[in-house]
This record gives C-alpha cells, structure tokens and sequence, in this order.
C-alpha cells in the first residue's frame, strides 16, 4: 500500500493510518501491510521493519522508514559475524526475484513473510535462523 509514515525516523504515537492499512489489509485476507513510498520502494510494515534475502546478503530497503532497535543490533551482529549486508531500494516487482523476507520488531528479529501482494515468496528458514542467531549474540547490557 502506498503510504508514508509522517517523520518516519522518529517513533511517536497518534499515527491511526497504521491501524487504517492494517485493517484494510486483513479484510482483504492479508497478515499485515507493508508500506511502498512514493517513488515505489518498500519502506516497512504496520509495526515492523522489512529485511530481504538476496541468497547472499541481506537486503535493507533503502526508504523513508523508524530505524527500529531489533533492526539496529541485528544489524550490528551481523555486521560482527561478517555476514553481507547492503540497503537497496526494493519495489514490488522486485521482490520475485529475492530468495527471502522477513519482519521484525521488539517482539521478535524475524518472522517469515510468504508473499507480499499477489508474490509468493520462497521459505527462507535459513535466513531466519540467521537474524535470530545474529540477535542473540547481543550482549546483554544491565539496566
């Protein structure tokens, strides 16, 4: 769906077009909404960022999008593990040709996603395992 998150970098409350596209999308049999901006790049979902598997690197959308912690320290430790990494803009048609995607949020570095649109996406179970590997190797830090 077409949309941008107003101030996209910084988290805040009061956004009910969140809830809109979620809504709209489920009714129309869909888990979730992933964002497209306006120049047709996958910027992220309802309340979860967007990664992507090349079969080689993971692929960052390159957009407007809040750069998320989970996001931020999978990063990070993938970066330590010496696994490619690279952002690209990522538009739908683009998408057939990836081996993989994934959400993420607080709650979780990856949940697979299946198919975006009418795009069915491969199982990428690998490349889950991987975000969650790299997301437990954060150290722990006291409060």
């Amino acid at each position: 769906m077409e949309y941008e998150r107003p101030v996209a970098r910084v988290k805040h409350v009061g956004e009910v077009a969140k809830t809109y596209y979620l809504r709209r999308a489920v009714a129309q049999g869909f888990d979730d909404a992933a964002f497209v901006d306006r120049a047709g790049r996958f910027s992220e979902a309802t309340i979860w960022n967007l990664a992507f598997w090349d079969g080689d690197s993971v692929v960052w959308p390159e957009a407007e999008m809040l750069l998320g912690t989970t996001m931020g320290i999978v990063r990070r430790q993938l970066e330590r593990l010496g696994v490619p990494q690279r952002t690209a803009p990522v538009t739908p048609g683009a998408v057939a040709g990836l081996a993989g995607a994934v959400v993420m949020n607080s709650w979780t570095p990856a949940v697979p996603v299946h198919r975006i649109g009418t795009t069915e996406l491969p199982p990428a179970p690998d490349f889950a395992e991987l975000l969650h590997r790299a997301y437990s190797a954060e150290p722990p830090v006291s409060p």
